[in-house]
């Protein structure tokens, strides 16, 4: 976690390689970097949620390449990795039951809607994201796809609190 004074002084790429775990959308961090400096961190967060605003069904294909299956911890030492297992610690892995209808579900949202499944975990068990999951399987793909951004907008919200303090 970084000051905000302290982000604000960053050179270009250190601010970069802060941010650029929080949404695999390039375009989103080089425009808050940009934007520095930022007088508060309410003034941060509200240019960081006006630039995820404009986010289009593109950019969610982009940034689902970061992202892995609900349920499935990802492995690696990425940051983008070392975030998604944090925020997944709520899932259970240890009940296959779980497990095994998380798996199912994520197989079904994928051959719907053609990409992986995007929930907010952050505060979600796993029992509610099965839910959540069989729940937007009823959408139509207009539907979803906003759902979709909107999840994401969360995640990354969350992650960027977790980078500026």
């Amino acid at each position: 976690m970084i000051a905000l004074h302290d982000f604000n002084h960053l050179p270009d790429k250190d601010a970069l390689a802060l941010l650029r775990p929080c949404v695999a959308i390039p375009a989103w961090a080089e425009a808050l970097v940009r934007g520095r400096p930022y007088p508060s961190r309410g003034a941060l967060f509200n240019a960081a949620t006006a630039q995820a605003q404009t986010w289009d069904d593109a950019a969610l294909a982009q940034a689902l390449s970061a992202h892995p299956r609900i349920g499935e911890k990802p492995t690696g030492s990425q940051a983008e990795a070392a975030l998604s297992r944090q925020e997944q610690g709520a899932v259970n892995d240890r009940d296959a039951t779980l497990a095994q209808a998380l798996r199912e579900g994520n197989a079904r949202y994928e051959a719907r809607f053609g990409r992986v499944f995007l929930i907010r975990a952050k505060g979600r068990s796993g029992e509610d994201i099965l839910q959540a999951l069989h729940a937007r399987l009823e959408n139509s793909d207009a539907q979803e796809v906003q759902v979709a951004l909107e999840q994401l907008r969360e995640i990354t919200l969350l992650r960027l609190e977790g980078v500026i303090n």
